[in-house]
Formats: structure tokens, C-alpha cells, sequence
């Protein structure tokens, strides 16, 4: 079901704007459309009216004295991720429409403004931003199951904040699938038809992750045999997913804050910096608050991160949704697997319903596939389930797989670094060409398929 969003006729706006003529030839085109205009001469008033009398969108000035536009922006949003801004200004470069999209503007016009463009950029940022609810059949976050209004409420704001470049973070605990919400935002975006591309930070030694994130040049350092673009440069008028961001080691976090600031990433042992287009998403597990707190996070890049702020449930807040996230995952599994199609007992069901979930969804997925491969019938029993639930250990996987799963993720990122190249990646890996290539077999990781990949 749709809400409506209020019509200029009906809405409440905010102007800003430090040029008083500009200020009343606004209020006079908006009164004729019958909005109700209220005015700020800077950002600091803007701020007192925000609170005051909860427009239903701001037109704001670029630049003023004081605050200037970008800045009133950044605290509109930090108070109200998803109150609809326009941006104006008569001195713009191509740098601060940027600046102004990746920090949510709904619409960045120039002076001197035409009253037709306004009024469409205003009837667009006003219906853009109504409260719709997110649901499967309106093609929304249609790979994520739920039934709880927890759910609905968060993909609600997921909605709106796919429509504008704003950048995002989500924050939530291992295994609640935030990387399926970067996904839906990306897929509900401007930039659907362009690259996904996910890096999990947590995953990649420090000494690469640099060349990784923003490429390198020939030669840079040892094993570097051949140039790499990087993921940015690969995202270009995409969506890059930092996944794990809480992990990043300090050093780099300063260089990606260079690279949120001014929309360029300079590869590793180059003088030359590169223009790039891409919307961020960030996930992490920790508390990045209280990180920036004990040093070990940078609060600039903190705020530059959380533009808007989207928090993913643990499975135990929205147990609502436990049986159909687990009839779905049952349904998938046998499809995939080509096994006759299972059904949860409904006294497997109450166990499932009542049972701890540390690790959130993904624990889940782990108890459906062991239920669905092991069963012998098609009736999956309450004592399977319990079963499965005494085996899983929670998010904390044995320490094996997780030595493996690093292992793998380390490889590809050798081989994708020195495009393939088998000598120059068991260099940089410290190990010699008979033990790397044992390696690759054990992981199945083909070299050749990384050629190129520069």
C-alpha cells in the first residue's frame, strides 16, 4: 500500500538563503502553488526552524556565511536521514554536485533558477519521499523475506534512501544479512545497471588491501608485475560495498576518507589522481561509536560513513519472521540441490521459533541445509531440527574453516594483484612456485582466470 506524499499545494518548505531578494521571490512562487514557505537566513536559523516546525522539504543555498550548504545538509540528515533536500547555488562546480549527491541531495539546480525546473525538481523530491511500504510484490528488497514490522519499517527507510546517492551505513551483528540490504539499495538505485562490487575489509591483509580498494601502479612495490585499476575504479557509476569497515586498519582509513572527500583515488606508487563514481555502502558489527571513542576509528570518517544510518535486526528481535525465512531457505536449498521438496514438521517449527539464534540468519541457513540434506522423507521432524541446533556452535565458526576461509580470500587477492601471474603472486605471498600452486589446487583457484584482471 502507497501513502501519499504531500503535493506542493499542501507542503510545508524551508528556504535558506543568506540573499533576502532570493529568499522572497521563493516564498512568492511557492505561495502561488499554495505550499506554505518558511525562511532562514543561514544554517544555524535553518537548524532552529528545522526543529520547530517539521517541513516537509528544504531548499537550501550552497554557499552562505557561516554554514554553508553542504554542512547544513550533512546535520539536516544527521538529525532526519531521509528529509527530502534541493541544493541551489550559482557558484557550483562539478566537485560540489558530487559532494552535495553522495550526501542525499534530492536535486542540485544552479542560478539563475528557471521556476519550471524548481517546481519539477520540488514535485519530485516531494513524491520521492513518501512513506511507502516495502513489500515483495513492489519488486523492493524482493530477496529478503519477513513478515515483521521491525522489517518493514527498516526497508521502508531502505526505500527511500536506494532514490539518492546518500552514502549508508549498516551497522547489525554477523549472520543478519546486511550485505543482502546493500544489495536491495544498490538494486532499487539510479545505478542498478552498473557493478555491485563488494570488498570484506576484515578479509584482506593490511600490506594489499591499499592496492585492492585503489589499485597500484607497475612496479610499486615487490611482486607488483602489472598495473591494477582497484575496486573503486572498477565500481565506477556503481555501488562499492565495504563490508567489515569496522576493521580497517587506521592508516587507510584516512586515505578512504580522502577518497569520500574528494571523489579520486590515487593508486599505490602514482603521482596521478583519478576521478571516480561511485555510491558507498558500508557494513560493520561493531560499535563504530564507541571505536571512534577508543581511538581505534576515525570519527571524520565515522560521520562521512553514516550519512544515513540503517541498523539490520538480529534474528531473536524479529522471531516473527523465523518460520518464513526458513520455509524460503528449505524451498531454495531444494531446488539448488535438486532434492524433493521438504517441509518443516510444525513442532519443528515451535523449536525453530523458540530456539537462541547467535548466528542470526545465517545460522538458520546452516540448521535448514543440514535438516534438508539429511532427512531421508519429506517431513523434516521437531528431533532433526534439534539435532542440527546442538551442532551449530552460533556465528563462532571452528577455527580450521576460518583459517581456510582467509586462506582462500588472501589467494584471490595475491592473483587479482599480480593479474594472474603465478611467479610475481608467490613472491608477494613468500612461498615458492611448488607450494603456491598446491595451494591454488587445494582452494581450486585457477591463476588463469585472473589474467587480465589488472
Amino acid at each position: 500500500m502507497t501513502d501519499k506524499s504531500p503535493s506542493i499545494k499542501d507542503a510545508r518548505l524551508l528556504i535558506v538563503d543568506d540573499d533576502e531578494d532570493m529568499r522572497n521571490l521563493l516564498v512568492k512562487w511557492f505561495e502561488a502553488e499554495g505550499a506554505s514557505p518558511t525562511t532562514a537566513r543561514d544554517g544555524r536559523q535553518a537548524l532552529e526552524r528545522l526543529d520547530q516546525e517539521r517541513p516537509d522539504l528544504v531548499i537550501t543555498d550552497l554557499v552562505m556565511n557561516g554554514m554553508d550548504g553542504l554542512k547544513l545538509l550533512s546535520e539536516i540528515h544527521r538529525r532526519d536521514p531521509i528529509m527530502p533536500v534541493i541544493m541551489v547555488s550559482g557558484q557550483a562546480g562539478v566537485a560540489d554536485a558530487m559532494k552535495a549527491a553522495h550526501l542525499g541531495v534530492s536535486a542540485f539546480l544552479t542560478k539563475p533558477l528557471e521556476r519550471s525546473e524548481l517546481l519539477d525538481a520540488l514535485k519530485e523530491a516531494l513524491d520521492n519521499s513518501g512513506v511507502r511500504r516495502a513489500t515483495q510484490s513492489d519488486g523492493f528488497a524482493s530477496k529478503i523475506v519477513y513478515q515483521s514490522k521491525l522489517m518493514a519499517d527498516l526497508l521502508d527507510r531502505a526505500r527511500l534512501v536506494s532514490s539518492v546517492d546518500s552514502t549508508v551505513l549498516i551497522s547489525g551483528n554477523t549472520g543478519t544479512g546486511k550485505e543482502l540490504l546493500a544489495r536491495a539499495i544498490h538494486e532499487g538505485s539510479r545505478r542498478r545497471d552498473e557493478d555491485f562490487v563488494s570488498v570484506n575489509c576484515s578479509a584482506i591483509p593490511e600490506q594489499l588491501l591499499e592496492s585492492e580498494l585503489f589499485g597500484h601502479e607497475k612496479g610499486s612495490f615487490s611482486g607488483a608485475a602489472n598495473r591494477h585499476d582497484g575496486l573503486f575504479r572498477a565500481a565506477g557509476g556503481g555501488t562499492m560495498f565495504l563490508d567489515e569497515i569496522g576493521d580497517m586498519p587506521l592508516a587507510l582509513q584516512s586515505k578512504l576518507l580522502r577518497v569520500l572527500q574528494d571523489f579520486e583515488v590515487r593508486p599505490v606508487g602514482s603521482t596521478k589522481s583519478f576521478p571516480v563514481d561511485v555510491r558507498v555502502v558500508s557494513a560493520t558489527h561493531r560499535d563504530l561509536a564507541r571505536a571512534v571513542e577508543d581511538g581505534e576509528f576515525r570519527e571524520d570518517l565515522y560521520y562521512r560513513l553514516s550519512v544515513v544510518p540503517l541498523h539490520m535486526p538480529a534474528l531473536d528481535e524479529r522471531r516473527e519472521d523465523i518460520n518464513p525465512i526458513a520455509d524460503h531457505l528449505l524451498s531454495s536449498l531444494c531446488k539448488r540441490l535438486k532434492l524433493s521438496q521438504r517441509m518443516l514438521a510444525p513442532e519443528a517449527k515451535k523449536l525453530l521459533m523458540s530456539a537462541p539464534w547467535p548466528g542470526n540468519v545465517r545460522q538458520l541457513g546452516n540448521v535448514v541445509e543440514q535438516c534438508a540434506v539429511l532427512s531421508s522423507g519429506e517431513i523434516i521432524t521437531a528431533e532433526m531440527v534439534k539435532t542440527a541446533l546442538s551442532q551449530r556452535p552460533g556465528e563462532i565458526m571452528p577455527l580450521d574453516d576460518a583459517k581456510k576461509n582467509f586462506e582462500r580470500e588472501y589467494l584471490i587477492s595475491v592473483l587479482r594483484i599480480t593479474g594472474g601471474q603465478v611467479s610475481n603472486a608467490a613472491r608477494l605471498a613468500g612461498r615458492n612456485r611448488t607450494d603456491f600452486y598446491k595451494l591454488l589446487t587445494k582452494h581450486e583457484l585457477d591463476a588463469a582466470g585472473f589474467r587480465g584482471s589488472q
